[in-house]
């Protein structure tokens, strides 16, 4: 945007530049009409204006697409979390029902539990620290 800015402020600069230089030359031609130099400002103006304007309507699409963007990879990734939870639950499940309460691993694993709501969740994040 500091570029535009830029461009606009160059633009105005020649346009006062060369307004006085065509004014001289026309003063001599043109003495029987009113000079047209404040429309042309204003036209000029309304112009850059119009410009400026474009580039900030432009700057905010993009910055809209760019945060749909993101917020497609946002749902996409909850999505991804969703499935990998949903497998290590069935791998879970299937974890709980062959292992023998009474071996080490059993007996280790209901002490490990005991600060899970449930045995399930326990062994998610069994399963998980160990992969």
């Amino acid at each position: 945007m500091d570029s535009i800015d830029k461009l606009l402020a160059e633009l105005e600069t020649e346009y006062k530049e060369v307004q006085p230089q065509q004014q001289q030359s026309k003063s001599a031609t043109a003495k029987s009409f009113i000079p047209s130099s404040p429309k042309s400002a204003s036209f000029i103006d309304n112009l850059l204006a119009d410009v400026k304007a474009d580039f900030a309507q432009q700057d905010a699409a993009i910055e809209l697409k760019r945060q749909q963007e993101l917020e497609q990879e946002r749902i996409r990734q909850e999505q991804l979390k969703a499935k990998q939870l949903e497998a290590l639950q069935v791998e879970a499940k299937k974890w709980l029902a062959k292992v023998d309460p009474l071996s080490s691993e059993g007996l280790w694993f209901e002490r490990f539990a005991e600060s899970y709501s449930s045995k399930l969740e326990a062994a998610i994040e069994y399963l998980r620290k160990n992969e």
